[in-house]
């Protein structure tokens, strides 16, 4: 009972194959996954996957990367976070990997549109889906400025709460993204034999606050790396937490699926949440 927290099925790699994809999770005893929108021209067919698959849900954003592309509004988020499915906003964030010959001040769109994402995020106490490259300190002091405040009509709205998705930083930036009340999520780069100190940081992380993902189509893990990733690779995430942590694979399965319902609320209110365990506690 795995739930890939994170991959783009729109993508030409695995929309075009996709009735195999699903019988291949089905095999895997995947049960779920979360679409993410990295643009609002592509969010018609991320939406549509949710709407037409039911082990299949969806989110909408703008990812800190894509230029060119139809910057968001907040209304733009806003009404399409309303639709059927939709349960999470981004992913967004900061990605500072590519500046070439640009300055980090040459980025202030970038910051803007996180802002943008981040106010959508508490209008409708929907969790983030947080991307940082290269950008850690920037991502989590928008965050710390932006998560608590009123808005400026005084109305009160949620603390930003969310996940740091295919998590590659260090172990004091997931320390601070904890202390915030957010959960990391890891992909397939903990089975790299070069991913050392990412694997300090999943035995660092308590199990109730990780989620697995593939970010499929890429990153496939270990004995699959190199090939085009799909959700039914995400046990392999699930297998090294295990054997990093020295717990049972079933343990890591419940416990992260529960974490999912626990963060994308509207996943639990339509399906029921997955009853937590103790996630330090024996199987």
């Amino acid at each position: 009972m795995f739930t890939d927290s994170h991959c783009h099925l729109n993508f030409p790699e695995l929309s075009s194959r996709l009735t195999d994809i699903l019988a291949d999770m089905a095999k895997a005893n995947v049960t779920r996954a979360i679409c993410i929108s990295t643009t609002l021209e592509e969010f018609p067919a991320v939406h549509a996957l949710a709407t037409e698959h039911g082990e299949l849900w969806a989110t909408v954003g703008v990812h800190p990367d894509n230029e060119g592309v139809q910057e968001p509004t907040l209304d733009d988020l806003l009404t399409r976070s309303a639709l059927q499915r939709v349960v999470g906003i981004g992913e967004t964030g900061l990605d500072y990997y590519r500046l070439g010959d640009r300055s980090v001040a040459d980025m202030g769109w970038q910051r803007d549109r996180y802002r943008v994402h981040i106010d959508a995020a508490r209008q409708t106490d929907l969790p983030l889906v947080i991307h940082t490259r290269s950008a850690s300190d920037d991502t989590l002091a928008i965050l710390q400025e932006s998560g608590g405040f009123e808005s400026t009509a005084g109305q009160a709205l949620p603390v930003a709460r969310g996940v740091f998705h295919c998590f590659t930083e260090t172990l004091a930036v997931a320390r601070a993204a904890l202390d915030m009340g957010f959960y990391i999520s890891l992909s397939g780069i903990l089975t790299f034999k070069s991913a050392t100190e990412l694997r300090e940081v999943a035995a660092y992380v308590p199990l109730d606050r990780l989620l697995i993902e593939t970010d499929s189509p890429y990153l496939a893990p270990v004995p699959h790396r190199g090939k085009t990733n799909t959700p039914a690779l995400v046990p392999f995430v699930a297998a090294q937490i295990a054997a990093t942590k020295g717990v049972p694979l079933d343990q890591v399965a419940h416990v992260t699926a529960a974490n999912v319902d626990a963060l994308f609320t509207r996943i639990a209110g339509a399906q029921g949440a997955i009853a937590p365990v103790c996630a330090t506690c024996p199987a």
